[in-house]
């Protein structure tokens, strides 16, 4: 996880300041698991205090052409993931959710847009196009996508916040919002950003929904390939499979999704032990209760990959099992999730 800047934050943390977060998110599909881990940091957040709020970027995904530009489904979208982060046990309850389309009602909002744009160039705007997935020269096709840049910092301007939270991929506009901030009389954001998994296919993509921090965005994981990405309403057959064919070379830590999933998943939940059962032969059954424990062995040789992916894939079962449950018994959950379902297979 990067913080920009650590110094920022302990000052403001140690200050008792009363600070106003943000993450933006594009309701544009499933929810998978690359998701929990900003997820666990908003949670975070809320328990040392901030006041949390989440932008459903509604007008953002219209803009970046998600479910074929029908803001409706969008908006139901929106309203899935919350439910999503209820069942995952995020306080939702402690959270301000807010459209984007309220921000875009109000003039003071296209002010501060218009500011943004004033105070940056065309090319800076056209290489900040990677955090939503997409390249410089997409924008000389469409151009309304030139604008997603400065809405995404106008959002942070308006909303007054001191910390903006996103996914490595969001890096770009995060920064383009510290630079400008003297320029538009606004706060300058402590911009914290969580990793972004690798695609189960291996270090040539990353979570559906996330992008490799690069120009090259077309090493982000596709959403015609489903066996890359593991989503929170997977049957434990599907995610059993999907983990056992995944990416996991032996001895290696680095851009090993198993690694990862490991890493910023399960062992980010508080007292989590992962049990890996194996034969007497190959050391008999053996549980780690640290994600470093597990790190040392697996990149010595003492642990397996198909060991450890059968651990993992248990683990993840586990821990997915409530949300699974939630959205069998809670009735609007359980159609909106149908809704996306059936949007995803007529795209």
């Amino acid at each position: 996880m990067e913080i920009v800047t650590l110094e920022e934050l302990k000052d403001k943390l140690e200050s008792g300041a009363k600070m106003k977060g943000y993450l933006g998110f594009e309701p544009s599909g499933y929810f998978h698991i690359g998701w929990i881990i900003w997820a666990y940091k908003v949670k975070d957040l809320i328990d040392v205090g901030v006041k949390m709020y989440l932008l459903e970027a509604t007008w953002h995904a219209w803009i970046n052409d998600k479910f074929g530009g029908n803001l409706e489904m969008i908006r139901k979208c929106a309203k899935y993931i919350r439910h999503s982060l209820k069942a995952l046990g995020v306080p939702v309850e402690k959270i301000e959710f807010i459209d984007a389309e309220e921000l875009v009602r109000d003039p003071g909002y296209w002010r501060i847009l218009i500011r943004i744009s004033k105070g940056t160039s065309l090319a800076r705007i056209k290489r900040a196009l990677t955090i939503m997935g997409r390249k410089e020269e997409e924008a000389a096709v469409d151009f309304a996508k030139l604008l997603y840049p400065p809405m995404q910092v106008s959002d942070i301007f308006y909303l007054d916040l001191d910390v903006a939270l996103g996914g490595m991929d969001q890096r770009k506009a995060h920064m383009l919002a510290r630079d400008l901030a003297s320029k538009v009389g606004a706060k300058k954001p402590i911009a914290i950003h969580t990793p972004l998994l690798t695609s189960l296919l291996g270090p040539g993509g990353r979570m559906e929904g996330t992008v490799v921090e690069s120009e090259n965005v077309d090493l982000k994981m596709s959403k015609s390939k489903p066996e890359s990405a593991i989503s929170i309403h997977d049957s434990p057959s599907e995610i059993k499979s999907k983990i056992l064919k995944a990416y996991c070379p032996p001895r290696q830590i680095n851009l090993n999704p198993i690694i990862e999933i490991n890493k910023y998943i399960l062992f980010a939940k508080e007292d989590f032990t992962l049990h890996v059962e194996r034969p007497e032969k190959f050391g008999g059954p053996i549980d780690y209760y640290s994600f470093e424990e597990l790190a040392k062995d697996y990149a010595e040789g003492k642990l397996h990959p198909l060991d450890l992916k059968n651990a993992t894939a248990e683990a993840l079962i586990k821990m997915l099992e409530p949300v699974r449950k939630y959205f069998e018994s809670e009735g609007e959950a359980k159609k909106l999730l149908e809704e996306i379902r059936r949007a995803n297979i007529t795209r």
